[in-house]
């Protein structure tokens, strides 16, 4: 299950979604997080998916590596689901159970809620998939430079941000191998109830703080060994400049928020 969690990781790949220069990517996927809450009819998805469908063609990433990042957000999905279904109100009850009702406007509204959530996060996973965490420093730090005027530590902030999507993976990793560890010693994470398998796994955060810890003073030993000194008259192997496919990505995101809020207020 850990193993199945995306956000973070990079899929290498030389495709036109990963030649996009990173603060378009930014861009667009702030956008897309903002066009998903605007939509308020099922037709208007079609759309998103239209878009996401296209996304994931062009960057050539297995659409079964997409949807393994989902697996560890199902219970999320059917929680949100089922507190729609049972706490909307509505007029054409389909049937009742003690105190809980399921309507018709319910169920709409579950499904409605359950595929906003999932085209949230697979298209959010996209952005890290496709992007390297250098790539993703400079476009976020580029991006908030214009807040350097006012003294804001924009290339702390990106560096901070990037090394904490970095090192998701990594601490996965790590959760993994102590679990494995603690099972060959006899620990069990697998049977009992929901409680007493969350209950199990709180001895598993002593020796991952641990970790964590350690691989961070590690890496500021590193950074410091290597002169590092933030942003300040910083050079980079490659600057970032904005091509075609660029301004392309920006007119198939205009179409996007075009169409669902066409579909929306017309």
């Amino acid at each position: 299950m850990l193993k199945d969690i995306t956000v973070g990781q990079y899929y290498p790949s030389d495709s036109p979604i990963h030649r996009l220069d990173p603060r378009t990517k930014l861009v667009i996927t702030f956008l897309f997080i903002i066009t998903i809450f605007f939509v308020r009819y099922y037709s208007g998805y079609i759309f998103v998916l239209a878009f996401m469908a296209l996304t994931v063609a062009l960057s050539r990433i297995p659409i079964r590596y997409i949807l393994k990042g989902l697996r560890p957000l199902i219970f999320i999905i059917l929680l949100t689901f089922f507190i729609n279904v049972f706490f909307t109100p509505g007029e054409t009850l389909l049937f009742s159970f003690w105190f809980l009702r399921v309507t018709e406007e319910g169920l709409r509204q579950g499904l409605f809620m359950g595929l906003r959530l999932i085209f949230l996060v697979t298209g959010t996973s996209l952005l890290t998939l496709t992007t390297s965490p250098i790539a993703l420093t400079d476009g976020i730090e580029l991006l908030l430079k214009p807040l350097r005027l006012i003294r804001f530590p924009s290339h702390e902030l990106a560096m901070m941000m990037t090394i904490a999507l970095r090192f998701i993976p990594t601490l996965l990793e790590e959760t993994d191998k102590i679990m494995k560890a603690q099972m060959a010693r006899g620990a069990d994470f697998e049977s009992g109830n929901l409680i007493q398998r969350a209950k199990s796994l709180v001895p598993l955060l002593v020796p991952l703080f641990i970790s964590a810890f350690r691989r961070a003073d590690e890496l500021a030993m590193a950074m410091e060994a290597r002169c590092y000194r933030g942003g300040d008259n910083r050079t980079r192997m490659k600057v970032l400049t904005m091509g075609r496919i660029d301004f392309a990505a920006y007119v198939v995101t205009a179409a996007l928020i075009a169409s669902v809020l066409l579909n929306t207020y017309l």
